[in-house]
């Protein structure tokens, strides 16, 4: 046989040796083929030929899956991250110390800690500006801000601000007497309180004004007078009234400061008492321009000291303290020091505030030590009790007259047992009460108050994310919502899925009638917008846990039933299920053995964004206050604080941050699941 081929292969060669052959192509077109012995060459002649063993093993369809899944780096990074933010919620609010079931009005919107005050970072401080700052205590604003936690003051320079509004940290600045151009011709007048001058004693009138030019304001004619009331010998009574002109009507409005003893003796005034004097202005108005009069100061001082304190009733040294001093008391009597107008109207103007930008630290407030603090007597016998401390009161008490050498004996037997308990660090002073017969004392000292609280912290607390409006943890109170958001999610995914993976099996699968019918059903129950759906089943059965779950479920399984009937429409009639169908195939094994696996992809991916869809859902019934009751949930919390998103937003950017965060997490990772799932890729690259 060797010899035969050998032979014919001679043959071949020989005949075919640069042969040409001629032929006409399918467009009758000659072409022609050139034939070389090349041609015949064996090309593996001198190679040996075998089978070789196949190097891949063999693997499961889920660790298949796993294997295309892990390639998806962004899906990794998802699931990752989705992992861990479900670690957490089971994890943190069982693990962190802080209480979130009881409200805490001391510990409330505390700003996030993680470091020491004075890093500049993450170290619970704020930094506040444009504070008005009191410049008799150096601090800012005290109804605003406790000076405890204040640091670090700058202020801004005096006559960098004014203000032209009463207030109590302004100083400085002018009255301001103006009439109306519609009162043409009267008179405006401004004038003070009464108080009597002796002239037995030297006195002085000083008045600073504000001249042309010097601001905005349109100067009218003015006069200045000293109004009082001389002894009449008649009804031997004080009641004629006498005006003396200190300066008649003109523009003259540089400052005055005349001896009034002298004055008042060189225009013929002889008394030596002046009773019910008043200083006052008068403005002439205008039938053309607004008329102005600036009085920065007009103080009559005396050289006897004693009577300068009622000589300031009726003085004025700052423009600001003047006009805060309203009409009546409480009781409806005229104010001690009282400017009084008539026909004009006098407001503040240029008073001079100083504002002040400063560290915040409320930490310090909250859970730092306090001076001047009391403690109640039972407060400190439970203290004693408890081993906290040791104080002498029973001594101190059975004096009948404690002196201060009782005092401090009491002071010194003062001493801390439990260092990390007890909220007394030092005893300065002790109080005692008699109601009824029953002595009581109270413990004058200095207070920590995180060990005051008796919520056994240990230290002061740090808060990562702050705390809420209603001092509770916001790490805690959010990742306890997610918890519970999540366990909601699940349940719901886990029902919505299994109903609704069978129903779009069995419509989409043997279709025709029991397709129409499944389908209309699904389309009328659809037809319900969901939020009437849970609004009638919370309204009926309560807000619960339960009834969320069961709302959700009632229409939430429609959308995987539609993906799933879409699914098995595209596959059912491919040839791999026509081929196992003919091989004698049950339904049952067709639809969950041959086309659900290859349709499981496209399903999982649109499914598991139903769990994010349940707390966004959630959370917006919770905005509509139809959230879950007496339980913290995402939406809840969400809820709770919106209205602190313009003065303290981190109370909604954590949250939301999480919550994007969540939702971005589960794309990623049910991208991942549709590409790790999907039979045509398996075994690919």
């Amino acid at each position: 046989m060797d010899s035969l081929i050998l032979v014919l292969e001679w043959e071949v060669k020989n005949k075919m040796k640069n042969s040409e052959f001629t032929y006409e192509n399918d467009r009758n077109v000659e072409q022609t083929i050139e034939i070389k012995e090349d041609d015949f060459e064996f090309v593996q002649e001198h190679k040996n030929i075998k089978d070789t063993m196949l190097k891949t093993k063999p693997t499961t369809f889920f660790k298949d899956a796993f294997k295309r899944f892990r390639k998806n780096k962004s899906s990794v990074a998802g699931g990752i991250i989705l992992g861990v933010l479900v670690i957490l919620a089971f994890l943190l609010p069982v693990t962190l110390p802080s209480d979130i079931t009881d409200v805490s009005p001391s510990e409330t919107k505390l700003r996030p800690k993680l470091f020491e005050a004075g890093t500049g970072f993450w170290d619970g401080t704020e930094k506040v500006e444009n504070i008005v700052y009191d410049t008799e205590s150096g601090l800012p604003d005290p109804t605003s801000y406790d000076s405890r936690g204040v640091s670090n003051i700058v202020t801004s320079q005096e006559g960098e601000y004014f203000t032209d509004t009463v207030n109590e940290y302004a100083y400085g600045g002018y009255m301001r007497l103006w009439t109306n151009i519609s009162d043409s011709g009267t008179i405006g007048s401004l004038y003070s309180d009464s108080a009597n001058i002796n002239l037995t004693y030297d006195h002085t009138l000083e008045i600073d004004l504000a001249g042309e030019g010097e601001f905005d304001y349109d100067l009218g004619e003015f006069q200045v007078y000293l109004q009082y009331s001389a002894y009449n010998p008649e009804t031997l009574l004080y009641d004629d009234v006498q005006t003396i002109v200190i300066q008649d009507y003109s523009k003259d409005y540089d400052d005055i400061k005349l001896d009034l003893n002298q004055f008042l003796l060189e225009n013929g005034y002889t008394d030596s008492f002046l009773a019910y004097a008043k200083l006052g202005f008068n403005l002439k108005s205008s039938s053309t321009d607004q008329q102005n009069l600036l009085i920065e100061k007009a103080v009559i001082s005396s050289t006897n000291e004693t009577e300068n304190e009622p000589l300031s009733i009726i003085s004025c040294y700052d423009a600001n303290a003047s006009l805060s001093i309203a009409k009546n008391t409480s009781s409806g009597e005229t104010n001690v020091g009282y400017w009084t107008t008539t026909n004009a109207t006098v407001n503040l103007f240029h008073s001079n505030i100083i504002y002040c930008s400063f560290t915040y630290d409320k930490y310090e407030v909250v859970y730092g030590e306090e001076e001047n603090f009391k403690f109640g007597g039972s407060l400190i016998e439970k203290y004693i009790s408890r081993g906290y401390m040791t104080l002498d009161t029973e001594t101190y008490m059975s004096k009948a007259n404690p002196t201060d050498a009782d005092l401090q004996a009491l002071i010194d037997s003062f001493e801390i047992l439990d260092d990390t308990y007890c909220p007394v660090r030092s005893v300065t002073g002790i109080t005692t009460s008699n109601v009824m017969g029953v002595t009581t004392y109270s413990v004058i000292g200095t207070v920590s108050l995180y060990r005051y609280m008796d919520k056994g912290y240990t230290s002061a607390p740090r808060y990562l994310f702050g705390t809420d409006a209603s001092g509770k943890d916001l790490l805690k109170v959010t990742f306890s919502g997610l918890r519970t958001s999540l366990i909601l999610g699940i349940l719901t995914f886990i029902v919505c899925f299994s109903f609704g993976l069978l129903w779009g099996s069995i419509s989409g699968y043997f279709g025709g009638t029991t397709d129409i019918v499944m389908e209309r059903f699904k389309e009328i129950l659809g037809g319900v917008p969901w939020i009437v759906v849970m609004t009638l089943c919370i309204i009926h059965l309560g807000s619960s846990f339960a009834t969320f779950v069961l709302a959700l479920c009632l229409t939430g399984w429609m959308s995987t039933a539609g993906t799933t009937r879409t699914q098995f429409y595209r596959f059912k009639r491919r040839e791999y299920v026509l081929a196992a169908r003919t091989l004698g195939a049950s339904d049952g094994r067709l639809i969950y053995r041959h086309i659900l696996p290859n349709a499981m992809g496209t399903i999982i991916t649109s499914s598991v964004l139903m769990i994010p869809y349940v707390i966004f859902s959630e959370a917006t019934l919770a905005y509509l206050n139809l959230g879950l009751q007496g339980l913290d949930s995402f939406g809840v919390t969400l809820s709770e604080n919106q209205a602190y998103i313009s003065s303290y937003p981190m109370l909604i950017a954590f949250p939301s941050a999480i919550m994007a965060l969540l939702m971005i997490s589960f794309n990623l990772f049910g991208n991942g699941l549709r590409d790790a799932f999907n039979p045509s890729l398996k075994g690919s690259d």
